[in-house]
């Protein structure tokens, strides 16, 4: 069974950092492009990074360019989020997931996802 699980979510105040975590199990990720996305109470789910199979490129969301970053570690199929200089417009639920084809900014591309981590930021 296929299977992306996060974790690292929690309350943190604005200003600070968190790190996110999304362990995959039941395949190897290590040649599949992996995003994150997050999504508000009322909002739609949005495009927040992504990281090309074998990390080559990544990319982000203009509102987190410069505060977060993706990185991977092949060995442990994990993905991570690195989150600093938090915002309270940050608060949402965050997913990883895995892409098999199409863009990286769009959530129809992606095929596995993950159960969700709650990040909340206190101004």
């Amino acid at each position: 069974q296929v299977q992306l699980v996060e974790s690292g979510g929690g309350l943190v105040q604005s200003g600070g950092s968190l790190r996110l975590s999304c362990a995959g199990s039941g395949r190897t990720f290590n040649n599949v492009a992996m995003g994150w996305f997050r999504q508000a109470p009322g909002k739609e789910r949005g495009f927040v990074a992504f990281s090309s199979a074998g990390a080559y490129t990544t990319g982000y969301a203009d509102s987190v360019k410069g505060r977060f970053t993706i990185s991977r570690d092949n060995a442990k199929n994990t993905v991570y989020l690195k989150m600093n200089n938090l915002k309270p417009e940050d608060t949402a639920v965050y997913y990883c997931a895995a892409r098999v084809s199409g863009s990286a900014y769009s959530p129809l591309s992606y095929e596995y996802w993950g159960q969700g981590t709650q990040v909340t930021v206190s101004s």
